[in-house]
C-alpha cells in the first residue's frame, strides 16, 4: 500500500493541466480551499464534485491510478466520516442500539465533510502529479515574491517546500522496505491488539529517521558539490509563461465559486 501512495510524485504528459503555468495551479488550489468552504448542501456539493471532476479529466490520467493512490488516504476519509455520525446527535434519530445512536444530521455532516476533504486531497495530489518539483518552486518563490521587501526568504522557503513535497513517496517507498524487513524477521503490524501494533511501529520509526536523515546529508552533499549558494543571482533555464488557458481555468473557478454562493443555504 505505502508504494501506491502517489502524493508527491510526477507523472509527464501533455494534457491541459500538465500546460497550465505552475503560478495558476498554485492559485487554483488556494482559491478552492476556500471556495470548499461555500458548499453546505447536496446541490453545491454536486456542482464542486462536476468540478473536480473536470479537472481530473483534464489531466488524463487513469482513474485506477488515481484511486490506488488515494488507497492510503480513505482510512482517514471513512474514520473523519464515522466521527461525524457518533458525535454530531441533530436531527431526527435514524437508528439507536445501546450507548450508539445515528442522527439523520450526523450522517449528512460525515458525507458532506469526508466529500469536502476528498475534494482537497484529490486537487492537490492532481497538483503534484502535473507539475514538477522545480516548476513547483519557480511558481511558489513567483507568487511570494513580494515578500522579499519585508525580508521573507522566499527562494529559500520555495525550495523547503518543494523538497518536502518530494521527499514524501521516497519516504514512502524506505518505509514500506523497512516494514517487510521486519515482516521477515516475525513482525506483526496487522494483527493484535493496538497497544501491541504501536509497540511493533517504534522500531520502525529508528531506521526511518536514520534514513531520512541520512537523505538530507545526501542532498545537501549534492547541492553544495554543484555550487548552490541561495537564490541570489541564479537565473532560470525555463521562463514562467501565463496563457489564455491559466485565466480561463481560473474564471471557471471563481464561476463556481460565486455559484456556490448563490446556492448554498
Amino acid at each position: 500500500m505505502m508504494n501506491s501512495m502517489i502524493i508527491g510524485k510526477y507523472v509527464p504528459g501533455s494534457s491541459l493541466i500538465h500546460k497550465m503555468d505552475p503560478r495558476s495551479k498554485l492559485t487554483m488550489i488556494f482559491l478552492f480551499v476556500f471556495i470548499v468552504f461555500f458548499a453546505n448542501n447536496a446541490l453545491t456539493y454536486s456542482i464542486l464534485g462536476l468540478f473536480t471532476l473536470f479537472i481530473v479529466a483534464s489531466t488524463k490520467l487513469p482513474p485506477r491510478f488515481l484511486l490506488n493512490g488515494l488507497k492510503p488516504i480513505i482510512w482517514i476519509i471513512l474514520f473523519t466520516f464515522i466521527l461525524h455520525i457518533l458525535v454530531t446527535k441533530e436531527g431526527p434519530l435514524l437508528f439507536e442500539f445501546g450507548f450508539l445512536s445515528i442522527h439523520e444530521e450526523g450522517v449528512r455532516q460525515g458525507i458532506f465533510i469526508s466529500l469536502r476533504f476528498l475534494f482537497l486531497i484529490l486537487l492537490t495530489t492532481i497538483l503534484t502529479l502535473t507539475t514538477t518539483p522545480i516548476e513547483v518552486t519557480d511558481g511558489m518563490e513567483s507568487l511570494l515574491n513580494p515578500f522579499k521587501k519585508i525580508g521573507l526568504p522566499v527562494h529559500e522557503l520555495a525550495l523547503m517546500m518543494s523538497i518536502s513535497l518530494r521527499f514524501i513517496p521516497t519516504l514512502m517507498e524506505e518505509t514500506d522496505k523497512i516494514m517487510k524487513a521486519q515482516m521477515a524477521r516475525g513482525v506483526d503490524f496487522t494483527s493484535g491488539p493496538i497497544k501491541q501494533r504501536i509497540s511493533a511501529i517504534i522500531p520502525l520509526l529508528v531506521p526511518l529517521f536514520i534514513s531520512a536523515f541520512k537523505r538530507a546529508e545526501e542532498l545537501a552533499t549534492a547541492m553544495e558539490a554543484r555550487g548552490y549558494q541561495g537564490g541570489e543571482g541564479r537565473t532560470k533555464l525555463r521562463e514562467l509563461k501565463w496563457g489564455i488557458l491559466d485565466t480561463v481555468i481560473l474564471a471557471i473557478l471563481i464561476g463556481v465559486g460565486i455559484v456556490l454562493l448563490l446556492f448554498r443555504s
